[in-house]
């Protein structure tokens, strides 16, 4: 066993670099997205609720989905958007038809490393530039925000906004820091709707969700 732990160790140190070349090999969209995110993430992790092998494995799972969307279907990895913590995958976006929605889903329960889809994507038509501009104010503002508030952990919480609709994803300390959070979404002009997929740190199916990706086939 002990030999086991120390072999996904290794491969952790030794994946690290791979998976950042992987990273810039990527298309322009992916590393918009992506590649900002993870770094920013990767940066953060020892200050987050997830620990660093943690993080690796959340950048893992979301490579492989991107890829996965990719290889399926340009026009739809170009409409999601997928946010990871602890195996728990957020798909947002709007897509032209219910059959994109349920092959998005489809596709992620297929990738390695997931342990819960949460499929927020809307069947609506293509969203305007001045709704997506107005959503990427909200989003920027509530970040703002959040890492102003000095009894909120920001690096916790993964926030994106479709359509007027704050999304969140993460780890809060507590029921109160939760609150607060929510308590500045709704301040913002132009929010419609909050939806939350926020789990305690104490939460007990935290710990059932996290399965290692290192070593694994």
């Amino acid at each position: 066993m002990q030999g086991t732990r120390r072999d996904s160790q290794n491969i952790r140190r030794f994946s690290a670099p791979l998976l950042f070349l992987t990273l810039l090999a990527l298309p322009a969209c992916t590393l918009q997205g992506t590649l900002i995110g993870a770094g920013a993430t990767a940066g953060l992790a020892v200050v987050q609720e997830r620990g660093t092998d943690d993080v690796f494995d959340d950048l893992t799972i979301q490579l492989r989905l991107n890829s996965v969307f990719l290889e399926e279907d340009t026009g739809l990895f170009a409409s999601i958007s997928t946010h990871v913590v602890e195996g728990r995958v957020l798909l947002l976006g709007v897509v032209a038809k219910p059959e994109d929605r349920l092959t998005a889903a489809k596709l992620a329960w297929q990738t390695q490393g997931i342990v819960e889809v949460i499929n927020e994507i809307n069947v609506e038509s293509e969203t305007s530039l001045s709704q997506a501009s107005k959503d990427l104010y909200i989003t920027t503002s509530l970040r703002a925000r959040l890492l102003a508030d000095g009894e909120i952990s920001a690096v916790n919480y993964k926030v994106e906004t479709v359509r007027g609709t704050i999304y969140l994803l993460g780890i809060s300390q507590n029921k109160n820091e939760l609150v607060r959070v929510i308590s500045h979404a709704r301040d913002i002009s132009g929010v419609r709707n909050i939806v939350t997929h926020v789990k305690d740190k104490n939460d007990h199916s935290r710990q059932s969700n996290v399965f290692p990706l290192a070593g694994t086939r």
